[in-house]
């Protein structure tokens, strides 16, 4: 089995769990947030949304400066609404296997790296990169947000196993 075909089953069956949790995001409490040292509850939610479209990255550039020094620095785009998240993570899914269907196990091998300020944090084959820095960070991030969830009193959707408040697999 190749690199491709492992990330595309992955992203095809985390993407529908990262709705029904984005689904359940609340409206008017993106600025809210579990401690003083947390993300914003709409930050995180934006991160799940978009991680996704990240594999692009991965496979199409050799590197990326997360805070260049003299560069642009990131801006998050506009999500308001719960509503605006799945739409944003749907058009981020598409994005993410677009470039997956469009390299292969060869290129995965090759180096990518991760710079801050112009210093390398990291450098590790694409296909590491893939799996620890964006399916895996994904993953984690989701969780975070599913905590956020249950500390506000909204409903938590089944992920792996049934949750709190969900049969596994219900809506």
């Amino acid at each position: 089995m190749q690199y491709t075909e492992i990330f595309l089953a992955d992203l095809e069956r985390e993407a529908p769990i990262s709705r029904r949790v984005l689904e359940r995001v609340p409206d008017g409490k993106f600025d809210w947030k579990p401690a003083e040292k947390s993300m914003p509850m709409g930050y995180l939610a934006m991160m799940v949304a978009t991680m996704p479209e990240w594999l692009g990255m991965v496979i199409r550039m050799d590197e990326l400066d997360i805070a260049p020094k003299d560069g642009p620095k990131f801006a998050p785009p506009p999500l308001k609404t719960a509503d605006d998240l799945v739409r944003a993570l749907d058009v981020a899914v598409a994005k993410g296997r677009e470039a997956l269907k469009g390299t292969d196990d060869r290129h995965l091998q090759t180096p990518w790296r991760l710079l801050s300020g112009g210093q390398v944090m990291q450098e590790t084959p694409r296909h590491v990169q893939i799996r620890d820095g964006v399916l895996s960070h994904w993953v984690h991030h989701r969780g975070q947000l599913s905590v956020y969830l249950r500390l506000l009193g909204a409903k938590v959707p089944s992920i792996y196993g049934p949750s709190g408040d969900e049969k596994r697999g219900s809506a």
